[in-house]
This record gives structure tokens, C-alpha cells and sequence, in this order.
């Protein structure tokens, strides 16, 4: 008696054959196509369905190689239905509205801390190169040091060196690396931030008293007025992210450090986004606004205040209005 129904259950197997073998192809191309069409996209909703009910009847009929066979292919595009838009526009909402903004909370009091740091390494470098000039070799070129000696800053010959695009990226490139590598420094339990803090501090400082001492002082102050105030405060947020993940490692908040600092690198990863689309338009503004002779001074100031703002309403997610409770009549 029993023979009948599993000869039913190899026939309808063996019938279901040819299209298990195309819902198979289709479980191995969803998950690697980067794009899908609206067809494409049903065609995969109704294959997970037509997999599913085939794999629910073959538990029941075939329970051996046939279903575990099912089970592989009807996983595969379970995965595929249920996996999130990569680069869609609620991904993009989302990252600049929750993730964005709750990643610079979490190290606003950091940040504030690094800021002083920087404040007091240019007050330092300030003190240090006015006290002994000699020192500006430390932190200036010879072809830098010889143009301010001689009533020439090293910026007034970039408006016309290269043209305004290629100074731009050039100078983003600049910016990129060295906010990486204050953040990426926290690998080394701190220290590298620090470092790389107090030794941008230290130049910022001592470029400005060594310009000050020949009557340049307000030049280049008058240069970094429109970037400077966005450039310096990025560099303030990556260094309180590398902070951040020198204190994931220190006191780490899962069973291992690795593990801890992964998390941490993974909940600030957004930031270093706002930090490069914030470092995108400084170097824009360095290099077309900064070094152009005629732009006046209000002008700078109001872009410098201005593209600040920005960046505060960047970090706070306001730019995205808040998502509605749909569960609310």
C-alpha cells in the first residue's frame, strides 16, 4: 500500500525537476545582481513562493536529499527578499537622518575636548615659534620660510599655479588623509590621535606667529577664514572618533577587544561619511574662494560662518524631516 503513494511522490518530483533546476539558477543570480529590475524583482518573489510551497509538500513526501536540497535553494533567496536596499533612498534617509547625527552625539563631549587640545597645541606652537624662531624649520619648508621673509605667503601663488578643480581635489585628497589617519590612529590605544591632534595644532600655530613676525599674520588668517573654521572642526571629529575607539579598546564592552573595537568602528563608520562630504566642500571653498585675491574679507567670513552652519545641521539630521509613525491612525 505504501509503494503507491511513493511512486506518486517520485512522479511529482520528477515532474517539479525542470523547475526546481530554474528557480536554482534564479537563487544563484539574485544574490550578486546589483540592480534589479521591477520584473526582475517579482520574478524573485514569486520563485521564494513557488520554492516554498514545493519545499513545504517535500518535507511531507520526500523528507530525504530532495527537501535538504530545497531547504539550500529556498534559503538562498530568503536571504535575497529580505535583505535591505544597499544604496536606495530610504538607506540614504536613514544614514543621514539616524545614523549620522547618532554617531556625532556620541562623541560631542569628545569632540569638545579634542577641540581644546587643538586650541592649546596652537597656543603652544604660537608661544614656541615666537619664543624661538629659529624652530620654524621644524614645521616649515625652506621655500616656505624664504617666501615670508620676504613679504610673500606661500598661498598667493595657488590661484594661479593650477586651476581651481585640480587645486580642489588635490587639497581634498590632503584633507582625506589626514582625518583617516587621526581616526584610524585610535588603533594604537589613543596615542596616535593625540599625536596627530597636537602636531596639527602645533603647525597651525606656529605658522601663524611665524607670519605674524614678518606682517603676515593677517593674510593667512585672512586665507583660512572661508575653510578654516569646517576643515579644523572635522579634524576635531575625527579625532574624538579615534578617541572613541581607543576607549573601546581600553575598556572594551564585549567579551573581546576585537570584538568591541569592531562594533565601535562600525557605529562611527557614518561619521567619517559626513567628515569626507564635509571635507568636499572645503576643499571646493580652498580652492576657489581662499587663495582668489578679489574676494573680500565679509564675503569669507560670511562663507566660512555659513558653510559651518551646514555642517551643524549635517550632524543633526535636520536636513531629513523625522520618519512618521504609520501605526498611528
Amino acid at each position: 500500500m505504501a509503494a503507491a503513494p511513493r511512486a506518486d511522490a517520485l512522479a511529482w518530483s520528477r515532474a517539479r525537476a525542470p523547475l526546481w533546476q530554474a528557480l536554482g539558477a534564479e537563487a544563484a543570480r539574485a544574490p550578486v545582481r546589483r540592480r534589479a529590475s521591477t520584473e526582475e524583482a517579482l520574478q524573485t518573489m514569486q520563485s521564494y513562493r513557488t520554492l516554498a510551497r514545493d519545499l513545504a509538500t517535500a518535507r511531507q513526501l520526500l523528507p530525504g536529499t530532495v527537501a535538504a536540497a530545497l531547504e539550500g535553494t529556498c534559503a538562498s533567496l530568503h536571504v535575497t527578499v529580505s535583505r535591505a536596499p544597499r544604496f536606495g533612498r530610504a538607506r540614504l534617509a536613514r544614514l543621514f537622518r539616524d545614523e549620522i547625527p547618532a554617531a556625532a552625539a556620541a562623541v560631542r563631549t569628545l569632540a569638545l575636548w579634542i577641540a581644546l587640545l587643538l586650541g592649546a597645541s596652537a597656543l603652544a606652537g604660537w608661544w614656541l615659534i615666537s619664543t624661538y624662531p629659529e624652530l620654524i624649520g621644524l614645521i616649515a619648508s625652506e621655500q616656505m620660510i624664504d617666501g615670508v621673509e620676504h613679504g610673500h605667503l606661500w598661498t598667493d601663488q595657488l590661484f594661479n599655479v593650477a586651476p581651481s578643480s585640480v587645486l580642489s581635489l588635490r587639497i581634498f585628497s590632503n584633507n582625506v588623509v589626514v582625518t583617516a589617519a587621526a581616526f584610524c590612529a585610535g588603533l594604537f590605544f589613543g596615542l596616535g590621535t593625540l599625536y596627530m591632534i597636537t602636531l596639527n595644532g602645533l603647525m597651525l600655530g606656529g605658522l601663524l606667529a611665524f607670519t605674524h613676525q614678518h606682517g603676515l599674520g593677517l593674510a593667512l588668517t585672512r586665507f583660512i577664514l572661508a575653510h578654516g573654521p569646517v576643515e579644523l572642526s572635522v579634524i576635531c571629529l575625527a579625532g574624538a572618533a579615534g578617541t572613541a575607539l581607543a576607549e573601546a579598546l581600553i575598556r572594551p564592552t564585549r567579551p573581546t577587544r576585537s570584538e568591541s573595537f569592531r562594533e565601535c568602528a562600525a557605529r562611527l563608520g557614518p561619521l567619517l561619511v559626513a567628515c569626507a562630504l564635509l571635507l568636499l566642500g572645503s576643499g571646493l571653498i580652498e580652492g576657489f574662494v581662499s587663495p582668489n585675491p578679489r574676494i573680500s574679507v565679509p564675503v569669507r567670513l560670511v562663507v566660512g560662518i555659513g558653510y559651518w552652519l551646514v555642517m551643524l545641521l549635517l550632524l543633526s539630521g535636520r536636513w531629513f524631516p523625522a520618519q512618521r509613525d504609520r501605526s498611528r491612525v
